[in-house]
């Protein structure tokens, strides 16, 4: 199947793929994916968790294999099926999937929230929902099932403790992330680096209508002198957010940071051309903490 669908850069839309396991519809961003392949027998590694179904080696690269069954509690995994490869925060994984049943593009206003009825900030693995025809679609948040089976593919948060002392910094910096934990663990960082006067949003449209107060109020520079971004929020993305702040006359010298898992070759490639002044995988908080001084040090 060809996940390689070309979308114009900044619209706010993505392409979902949608797969079954059970007989239930979940989806995958398709920027996530690099290749669907026939299932193929894996070697179990000993000891493991649970949820990994061992490895193997298409093409000479050696992939994880993660049994989703497992991880959304559904029982385990039989040999057929398909694995969806995957790529982000730098890790090429693989996971085990009924079938697969197609792409959908959709916008992220279309993306509806999950309630905390559906999942919990600390335990959900859905991002969001979405409403196709006769069915509903689960977002999986494939970042934290990932982190939930290894804690050391998040955020390396001793890479802050390394940076060691630092002074207390008031640059006002705008923060757009939709998942909770991270949104708090990317606050967490920035205080503990010395960044004190933060402002943190949900999504890029959150993030959007801070800006737009400040214009009207013209308190920009007051509240807003840099921005940190993620790529996949709802309402919103942060390609979306970064092509609007750097089209407006008004917020186009404000410094952009896309700080996400899905930092690729061809995402930079998307990032530069809307003009964003960094890009940077999730895993690199101590790397996110540098880049922002650098961009800031003048507006001081």
């Amino acid at each position: 199947m060809d996940t390689k669908i070309l979308l114009e850069n900044g619209t706010n839309e993505l392409e979902v793929l949608e797969f079954k396991l059970d007989g239930n519809a979940y989806g995958i961003n398709v920027a996530k994916i690099k290749e669907i392949i026939t299932y193929e027998p894996v070697t179990p590694v000993p000891n493991a968790h649970p949820s990994i179904e061992g490895i193997f080696m298409p093409r000479d690269t050696m992939i994880t294999a993660i049994d989703l069954k497992n991880c959304l509690q559904r029982g385990m995994a039989q040999p057929g099926g398909l694995f969806i490869i995957t790529s982000f925060n730098k890790l090429d994984i693989a996971f085990h999937v009924d079938s697969v049943v197609g792409i959908h593009r959709v916008s992220w206003r279309d993306i509806i929230k999950p309630g905390s009825t559906v999942s919990t900030t600390e335990e959900g693995v859905s991002t969001g929902i979405i409403k196709f025809e006769d069915r509903l679609i689960i977002v999986l948040d494939f970042e934290k099932i990932v982190t939930d089976i290894n804690p050391e593919t998040g955020l390396k948060m001793t890479d802050i403790e390394e940076l060691g002392e630092r002074q207390r910094n008031d640059v006002p910096i705008l923060i757009a992330e939709d998942s909770p934990l991270l949104n708090k663990l990317i606050v967490d960082s920035l205080h503990k680096a010395g960044y004190a006067n933060l402002i943190h949003t949900e999504n890029g449209q959150q993030a959007y209508d801070v800006i737009q107060e400040c214009k009207k109020e013209g308190t920009l520079k007051e509240h807003v002198q840099c921005v940190i971004t993620d790529i996949e929020m709802p309402l919103m993305d942060g390609h979306r957010l970064t092509k609007l702040i750097k089209s407006d006359e008004e917020t186009k010298d404000i410094p952009v940071v896309i700080f996400s898992s899905l930092v690729n070759d061809e995402m930079k490639r998307k990032g530069a051309a809307l003009g964003a002044n960094a890009q940077l995988s999730k895993p690199e908080i101590g790397n996110l903490v540098r880049t922002v001084d650098e961009l800031v040090l003048n507006l001081k």
